[in-house]
């Protein structure tokens, strides 16, 4: 197996790598030469980085050795190599946004989440691979083709992060961002046994957006352990006058979130919100087995949740209004460019009215009183993180659970979207899997902006499955 040096190899966590750049026990360079030989033995397979260029990486490891030898004072990712989202802007390295409209565009200069990352230290060395424009939950496109699940090459590794997630758990990156407005981060997650975390609204302020008052879609970190995925999003976070939405804690203090206690914390469990989701039996007996090893760890467990009879309406309008507004002028001048999914999904938009809108954030409000009332009750809600488990990669969406048809490719993604009309922060964490080995991940939610308690409940969560 390639990618090892001594005791430290690629599938040592993030914080081990930068640990040991910073100590001088290895390079950046060789570092970068572990993670190379990875993506050489993995990525032709898998198809998880795009727009590798080794050259310019060198550069970066290189910069990254000269500073430190320099005596400068280096950020937490310092050394890191880094592949970001190809939705996310990198200035002077092409970010196709997976569509063959956008295939050659180079943009000027890093979005935020982007300069915030190689701030920190981190040196780019491509970017991953993403659905067109990032809609739908299974990463394909016809610039660079289908990203495989890492677990088993036959099925889907989930989106629209989905080569953030299969990069990750193959050991060809130690983090990776992504973006979350569907279940961006959460369901690639669950299929390739990461963790992905969607933050409260505002924790991760991006910039520049087209409409900086709309947020169904939030930036957000991936990592393969919840300890990872909080010195990540320790980077993200914190506010910025360009994110007029930006909550106000610094990131440093999601650096290093100690494990809660789990006695006595008040857990809600529900397979399927009271029957608002048709959930795969093999992912419903995850949960269930999640539910009992809290319980088991001292956890009040109780079957509850809340009302969410809104989210349907609310994410769906949302989500066509965003896209109309963000993507319509394109597909008038590309009408043959789209899949059809997502061109259906844009011009449904067009018909909506300012009434349809004003409905929707109305919902949304109420959506968000439910939740604050909830709870007031409970620490933390688990539900699944996606309905089903990895699907073959030859399908665009699952067309049917439990035997049941999916009429469209979203009606799979209601336990991660009616989350996000919410607002509140939710994660997911590797429980358990199908008899067929394929991973399943959990859901855990709590209250808008309690994302710090969130990720300290997630590590003692964690550490009940080994």
């Amino acid at each position: 197996m390639t990618g090892t040096t001594g005791a430290l190899s690629v599938d040592s966590t993030a914080r081990e790598q930068a640990a040991a750049v910073r100590g001088k026990e290895i390079s950046a360079r060789e570092l970068l030469d572990l993670h190379l030989d990875r993506i050489a033995e993995r990525n032709p397979e898998l198809n998880a980085i795009v727009s590798l260029d080794e050259d310019r990486a060198r550069a970066g490891a290189a910069a990254a050795d000269e500073a430190l030898a320099s005596g400068a004072e280096v950020g937490p990712l310092h050394g890191l190599p880094f592949a970001f989202k190809d939705t996310h802007a990198v200035g002077g390295w092409r970010t196709t946004y997976g569509s063959t409209v956008m295939a050659s565009n180079v943009p000027e200069r890093d979005e935020l989440i982007v300069e915030r990352v190689r701030a920190a230290g981190a040196f780019t060395i491509g970017k991953t691979n993403v659905p067109e424009f990032a809609a739908g939950s299974h990463t394909f496109n016809k610039v660079f083709g289908t990203t495989l699940n890492p677990v088993d090459p036959t099925r889907s590794a989930g989106g629209s992060s989905g080569g953030a997630a299969c990069a990750l758990a193959a050991g060809m990156v130690p983090l990776a961002d992504g973006s979350d407005m569907g279940g961006s981060l959460r369901n690639p997650a669950s299929f390739c046994g990461v963790v992905g975390m969607r933050p409260s609204l505002g924790r991760v302020p991006e910039w520049p957006l087209y409409n900086q008052w709309e947020t169904t879609s939030v930036g957000g970190p991936m990592a393969r352990n919840v300890g990872d995925l909080a010195l990540l999003l320790s980077v993200m976070a914190g506010p910025d006058p360009r994110a007029p939405q930006a909550l106000g804690d610094p990131g440093a203090v999601f650096a290093d979130p100690a494990p809660a206690s789990l006695a006595g914390l008040r857990v809600a469990l529900s397979v399927d919100l009271g029957g608002a989701l048709e959930v795969d039996h093999e992912v419903a007996a995850v949960v269930e087995d999640a539910g009992r090893a809290l319980a088991a760890a001292g956890a009040t467990v109780s079957g509850a949740h809340p009302d969410l009879g809104l989210a349907e309406d609310t994410f769906r309008t949302l989500r066509a209004w965003h896209f109309q507004a963000k993507l319509g002028k394109l597909l008038a001048a590309h009408p043959d460019e789209f899949k059809p999914s997502l061109a259906d999904n844009i011009r449904a938009g067009e018909s909506l009215t300012g009434a349809d809108v004003a409905r929707a954030y109305t919902q949304r409000t109420a959506l968000s009183e439910t939740m604050r009332s909830f709870f007031a009750s409970y620490d933390v809600l688990v539900l699944p993180v996606s309905q089903v488990p990895p699907f073959p990669a030859t399908q665009e969406f699952p067309t049917e659970i439990n035997g049941k048809p999916m009429a469209t490719y979203l009606d799979w993604m209601r336990s991660a979207y009616f989350i996000t009309v919410t607002g509140c922060p939710a994660i997911s964490v590797p429980f358990g899997s199908t008899a067929a080995g394929l991973p399943v991940g959990v859901q855990l939610v709590a209250r808008h902006g309690a994302d710090l308690q969130l990720l300290q409940v997630a590590a003692a969560f964690e550490a009940l499955r080994s």
